[in-house]
């Protein structure tokens, strides 16, 4: 799934009116009636979520075949990110977990870290306190290290 914010929508909406395949960047900002630097930026989250092709001056819409979800800011599409890295780090320590639930804290870090995720060291420490937090897993130390137990 794609989460893009309401502007980024209304612009990816517009591209997808024209008949034509590339746009020329002044027709959008004139239609759209907006800055330049801010329809550069939306442009430029819209090419890093792989939704159109950007060069500066012409925009051509990408094929996507993914799921695309909208919220209202910048701040909700970290939040709805944030929740879907959840999930699949949770899914990531279930993998990993022995017949007894236990998992070894540097095996989850290296799987998050290294592994498909690849999250940074930030977002890996705040998912696994908020993964704690709604006590889906608990840190355990034992005899042999630090461990996560799946509750």
């Amino acid at each position: 799934m794609i989460t893009i914010t309401i502007e980024e929508e209304n612009i990816l909406n517009q591209i997808k009116s024209y008949m034509e395949d590339k746009i020329d960047v002044s027709i959008l900002k004139e239609d759209l009636g907006i800055y330049e630097h801010d329809l550069n930026d939306l442009l430029k989250s819209l090419e890093s979520k792989g939704l159109v092709y950007y060069n500066g001056s012409i925009v051509e819409l990408k094929e996507v075949d993914r799921e695309i979800n909208t919220v209202d800011s910048k701040e909700d599409v970290i939040i709805a990110e944030l929740n879907q890295k959840e999930k699949a780090s949770f899914e990531i320590i279930k993998s990993l977990a022995d017949s007894k639930g236990f998992v070894s804290r540097y095996e989850i870090e290296g799987n998050l870290l290294y592994g498909d995720l690849k999250l940074s060291d930030f977002r890996m420490y705040h998912i696994l306190l908020s993964l704690e937090n709604k006590e889906l897993i608990e840190a355990i130390s034992r005899k042999n290290g630090d461990y996560y137990k799946i509750l």
